[in-house]
């Protein structure tokens, strides 16, 4: 038997707190979008705005002010200082231009704290340039790659959990196949990523696939109020973050398909309990194991934001809040689809078979001839 710190008979009233803990996602989301619109939209990393990052590192602590000094007037448009980790000494600065080559910037920079930087020595340990149409391209290839995320996970609930395999992958070539027209005839791949989305949602509300509608809403919520906390920090959005988030979605199904996968055994076992008493004994059994694993990941996620360094800071930060986020929404937001849609969900499906195969009269099979 493994290790269980919570016991299994709980019996927490999971559902019913489920509007609380909803309304508080709510507001989270609605801060986030509200910090977008103030800020004018996400603050992108040079992986997707295109520009120049140049790292620097110092022999001795300097001030940002002190070092905004040094570099004023120097041919660095769009000129933004960072601090990078936590020693004083090493600066992300980041230029907007696309126009100066990588020399051309690193130049620049070095001409600058040269002649205004009163001799203190330093290092410039990174330089990369990215241009706008190469940003651009990054950007709408990392929404496609969470779409496609979203989109086979889609087949696999469907065909896992309510055994309609053909279905949801005649969906799921037909969105693929309007993703691929709409990209080949040069179609803003933001907007239609974002329509495929909703077009998803509302294919599986309309075919009845209710635990993969209840999945991707609750991914869509973790990525939403992940975002939105990142945005109201103020970090920027590169090709880590989306790799953060991508493996934040892979966190977060395998969190939401171990407490459906409870569910489905207990409707098998249990024809006559409404489904919310099934819900709440199925997340109360999964807890242990939610908090066990959930907890440990956490864990090494925390030893990386310490002592990972800068690079790796923000990966850690959203998988940081998407641990989280994810735990709760497979407690509360995927629950609250199954219920808000329980009448599509048939539950002679999941009533054992009866076997009708012939018996003698001791109850055992009968002899094949």
């Amino acid at each position: 038997m493994g290790l269980q710190l919570i016991r299994a008979d709980l019996n927490i009233d999971f559902v019913g707190r489920r509007k609380i803990a909803n309304i508080i996602s709510l507001v989270i989301i609605l801060i986030g979008l509200a910090a977008l619109v103030i800020k004018g939209g996400p603050r992108y990393g040079i992986d997707f705005a295109g520009g120049a990052t140049v790292q620097v590192k110092f022999e001795k602590p300097i001030s940002d002010e002190e070092l905004k000094t040094s570099l004023a007037g120097s041919n660095l448009p769009g000129l933004v200082v960072q601090r990078f980790g936590g020693d004083g000494m090493t600066y992300l600065l980041r230029v907007s231009s696309v126009e100066e080559t990588s020399v051309g910037i690193g130049r620049a920079v070095s001409d600058a704290l040269d002649s205004r930087l009163g001799g203190i020595g330093y290092e410039i340990q990174r330089l990369e340039m990215v241009g706008p149409k190469v940003g651009a391209d990054l950007r709408g290839q990392a929404l496609e790659a969470i779409y496609f995320a979203i989109l086979l996970m889609t087949i696999y609930l469907s065909g896992r959990f309510e055994h309609r395999w053909f279905t949801a992958a005649f969906i799921a070539c037909a969105l693929g196949a309007t993703m691929f027209g709409l990209d080949y005839i040069g179609f803003n791949k933001v907007y239609a990523v974002f329509a495929a989305i909703l077009l998803t949602i509302f294919l599986c509300w309309k075919f009845k696939l209710i635990f993969a509608l209840g999945t991707i809403v609750s991914i869509l919520h973790d990525v939403l109020v992940t975002v939105g906390i990142f945005i109201v920090l103020n970090r920027e959005f590169d090709l880590i973050a989306i790799a953060a988030l991508l493996a934040m979605f892979a966190y977060s199904i395998n969190d939401k398909i171990i407490v459906y996968d409870r569910i489905r055994e207990n409707l098998r076992k249990d024809v006559v309990s409404p489904l919310t008493e099934i819900i709440n004994r199925s997340v109360n059994q999964t807890l242990s194991r939610t908090v066990l694993t959930s907890g440990s990941t956490l864990f090494v996620v925390i030893a990386l934001m310490v002592v990972g360094g800068g690079i790796i800071f923000d990966f850690a930060l959203i998988m940081f809040i998407g641990i989280i986020t994810g735990t709760l929404s497979s407690i509360f937001v995927a629950n609250s689809v199954l219920l808000t849609f329980s009448d599509s969900i048939n539950r002679d499906d999941y009533r054992p078979k009866e076997d009708k195969r012939p018996r003698d009269a001791d109850g055992r099979l009968a002899a094949q001839v």
